[in-house]
C-alpha cells in the first residue's frame, strides 16, 4: 500500500511540475496579448498551447485511470489525496483552456474589425482617386500581415529621420533607401517619392518596405498629393504596424484624410494612435490635432 501511495504522489508530482511550467506559460501570454500579434515566446501560438494543454489533460486522465484500476483507491482512502489533487488539475485545465480559446476569439475580432476599416479606407481612397479602379482593389490583407521570419523591428517612441539602417537588408536595397533619402533631404520631394516607389517594387516584403511607404507618402504629402499621401500612409501602417513608423504613419494618415475632407476618418485615425501605442512621441501632436480639427 505505500509503494502504491508514493507512486501516486511521485507521479502526481511529476505531472505537476509539467502542468505548472505550461499553465504559467498560457496565463502568462494571455496576459500579454496585443491586438496586433498574438504569438507566444518561441513562435507559439494559442492554438498550440492549447493543444498542449489538451495533451497534459490526456495525460491526467490516464494516470487518473492507472490509480482507480488498481483496485487500491476503493480500499484504501490513502490515495484520495492524490486522486483529488488530479480532479483539481483536471478543472483548471478545463478553464484554463476556455479562457484561452476565449482570448483567441477576443483577438480574431479585433484583428477582422482593423481589417475591415483599412479596406474600408482602401475603398474611399480608391474613389478619391481619377483612374482608380474600385473592382481592380486587391482583398485586404489580415491587419499585420503574415508572420515575418525577420527580426522584428520594435516601434519606434522618438522622433527624427530614421536612417533605414534595418538587419536583413541587402545592400542595394539599403542604398536605394538612402539615395531616395538624400532626395528627400535635399527637398526634391518628386525624386525622392519616385525612388521610394521603386524600392517598394524591387524589394516587396523587405525590410524597408514599411520606411518606403512611410517616406514616399511625405514626399507626396509635401507636393500636396494628399490621394496618394494617404494611400502610401496607409500602406506603411497596415503592412507594418509594429514597424519604427507605425505611429507617425498612423498620425499622418489621419491629417492626408483630414487634407482629404475625411474628417469622420481623419478623427477615428488620430484617436488610434494612443490607443495602440500610448508610449510613442507622436502621441501628443495626434491629440492636438484632433483638437483642431473639432474631433468629438
Amino acid at each position: 500500500m505505500r509503494r502504491l501511495r508514493n507512486f501516486a504522489d511521485g507521479a502526481f508530482m511529476s505531472i505537476w511540475g509539467t502542468l505548472k511550467m505550461r499553465i504559467l506559460r498560457a496565463i502568462l501570454v494571455a496576459a500579454v496579448l496585443t491586438p496586433l500579434g498574438a504569438q507566444a515566446q518561441d513562435g507559439e501560438t494559442l492554438a498550440d498551447i492549447r493543444q498542449e494543454l489538451e495533451f497534459l489533460y490526456a495525460d491526467v486522465v490516464s494516470m487518473k485511470r492507472e490509480l482507480s484500476t488498481t483496485g487500491a483507491a476503493t480500499q484504501s482512502s490513502s490515495n484520495a489525496p492524490a486522486l483529488q489533487r488530479i480532479d483539481a488539475l483536471e478543472a483548471e485545465m478545463r478553464r484554463l483552456t476556455g479562457a484561452i480559446e476565449e482570448k483567441q476569439f477576443w483577438i480574431e475580432s479585433i484583428v477582422n474589425d482593423g481589417t475591415n476599416r483599412i479596406g474600408d479606407l482602401e475603398f474611399r481612397l480608391c474613389e478619391l482617386e481619377a483612374n482608380c479602379d474600385v473592382s481592380a482593389l486587391d482583398r485586404t490583407a489580415p491587419l499585420g500581415g503574415k508572420i515575418s521570419t525577420r527580426p522584428r523591428t520594435p516601434v519606434s517612441t522618438g522622433g527624427g529621420t530614421q536612417t533605414g539602417e534595418t538587419s536583413g537588408t541587402t545592400s542595394t536595397e539599403q542604398n536605394t533607401f538612402q539615395q531616395a533619402m538624400a532626395a528627400y533631404e535635399s527637398q526634391d520631394y518628386a525624386s525622392a517619392a519616385a525612388q521610394f516607389d521603386t524600392l517598394i517594387s524591387n524589394f516587396p516584403g523587405g525590410p524597408l518596405t514599411g520606411e518606403a511607404h512611410y517616406w514616399k507618402g511625405a514626399a507626396l504629402a509635401a507636393q500636396s498629393n494628399w490621394d496618394g499621401a494617404a494611400r502610401s500612409f496607409l500602406e506603411s501602417f497596415s503592412g507594418a504596424p509594429e514597424g519604427t513608423k507605425a505611429p507617425e504613419a498612423l498620425y499622418r494618415l489621419g491629417l492626408s484624410l483630414k487634407e482629404l475632407g475625411q474628417q469622420e476618418e481623419a478623427c477615428l485615425m488620430l484617436a488610434e494612435v494612443p490607443i495602440r501605442y500610448p508610449a510613442a512621441s507622436i502621441v501628443g501632436e495626434a491629440q492636438t490635432s484632433r483638437s483642431a480639427i473639432g474631433c468629438s
